[in-house]
């Protein structure tokens, strides 16, 4: 299952698919040449880069775009597929997301992560990558699952602050107050540089890092607690509120 030993770096072909295992993950920052849809068959992983972060539960994917300097990180088991795609590549879209991934791509990356990415592709892979390319665009993007960060400096350092311990208690006059900018200037910098409101930003935020802690196992009730909740019932509707499920049926 694992391609570990493999460098993408020296693979030729235009597109190929790489499995990998991992029993934690904690990846030093890169950047690579070509585009990566990042599938999780098992496990949570998250993906940051310098401007925002993107969580893939299973059956879901990340796309991470070429030369984009990122790291991709998980507190417990996770198996991967990854496919490498040139930039130029029609199916790669034009921002980082997060794409609920159908059982045919999932058949489709499972059979192609089977081949050599070393030996020329014949008929059969050539058509089976065909297909999968041909069916990546029409992936649903899942927008709760991305999360991106302010660029103007005072703000991103209350996202920082906030990102260091997403449970921290604290208005946004108080965020604002050890940023040296009025609250009022806070609110309107988050919503015109990641398109959310302080709020809106806050709570998906503690989303995300719930989901990569419910991923490793932690009970729902620690994890409520720990993102900041002190009603369990209330971080149970606003997971379902964005995901479609509660904690419990979405980890089933």
């Amino acid at each position: 299952m694992s391609d570990a030993s493999i460098d993408p770096e020296s693979v030729a072909r235009t597109a190929f698919v790489l499995g990998a295992r991992h029993r934690a993950l904690d990846q030093p920052w890169r950047t690579q040449r070509r585009a990566q849809f990042v599938h999780v068959a098992q496990g949570v992983l998250s993906v940051h880069t310098e401007g925002g972060l993107w969580v893939a539960p299973p059956h879901h994917a990340v796309w991470m775009l070429p030369d984009v300097l990122h790291r991709m990180s998980s507190e417990a088991p996770v198996v991967l597929r990854i496919l490498h795609v040139d930039a130029g590549a029609p199916s790669v879209p034009t921002r980082c997301c997060v794409v609920a991934v159908d059982r045919l791509v999932n058949e489709l990356l499972g059979a192609a992560s089977a081949f050599d990415p070393h030996a020329p592709a014949d008929d059969e892979e050539s058509r089976l990558m065909a297909v999968l390319a041909d069916r990546l665009p029409r992936l649903a993007h899942v927008p709760p699952l991305s999360l991106i960060y302010p660029r103007d400096p005072r703000a991103r350092l209350i996202a920082d602050t906030l990102a260091a311990d997403p449970g921290r208690p604290g208005v946004l006059d108080d965020f604002a107050d050890a940023a040296a900018i009025t609250a009022r200037t806070a609110a309107r910098l988050f919503a015109k540089e990641t398109g959310l409101t302080f709020g809106q930003w806050r709570q998906q935020l503690r989303l995300l890092t719930a989901l990569s802690r419910l991923g490793a196992g932690t009970s729902v009730t620690q994890v409520a607690l720990a993102v900041g909740y002190s009603d369990v019932s209330s971080f149970i509707a606003v997971f379902r509120d964005a995901l479609g499920e509660t904690p419990a049926r979405f980890f089933r």
